[in-house]
């Protein structure tokens, strides 16, 4: 069994939203036969806590256009992870140290990646951004 067709198009439609607001090493990993929770964890470094916020506003809003909100939030005020839950797209937004510490693309190693679309995003314009 693989992620659903929701849980892909949700997951591709946070990691642009991400990606607008310059979030990183954004991951998508098919998790549909390692847990029966979720279809799909969508991961995403931060630099810092006002990014961070930025890239969990834009996701919701990309998703909330479809009508699909999060039915659960955990971690906003510490500034280090925040996690979203829709269902069948699990998002975790980490700061870099905790990305690292938890490792969770180690953790589920075996788990298949999923294809985001990324490459047509500007990748000249988020590079100049980011050394600013």
């Amino acid at each position: 069994m693989t992620a659903g067709a929701r849980a892909v198009t949700l997951a591709r439609q946070a990691a642009h939203a991400a990606a607008d607001k310059l979030g990183t090493d954004i991951v998508a990993i098919d998790m549909s036969e390692m847990l029966s929770v979720t279809d799909v964890f969508l991961i995403v470094s931060a630099r810092n806590e006002p990014q961070m916020d930025a890239i969990v506003d834009a996701i919701d809003e990309a998703l909330l256009r479809d009508g699909v909100t999060a039915i659960r939030r955990e971690g906003e005020r510490g500034g280090r992870w925040v996690l979203l839950d829709f269902f069948d797209l699990v998002v975790h937004v980490q700061n870099a140290e905790e990305r690292t510490v938890y490792s969770l693309e180690r953790l589920w190693r075996d788990a298949p990646r999923l294809d985001l679309g990324l490459e047509d995003t500007d990748a000249p314009a988020r590079r100049a951004a980011l050394s600013s």
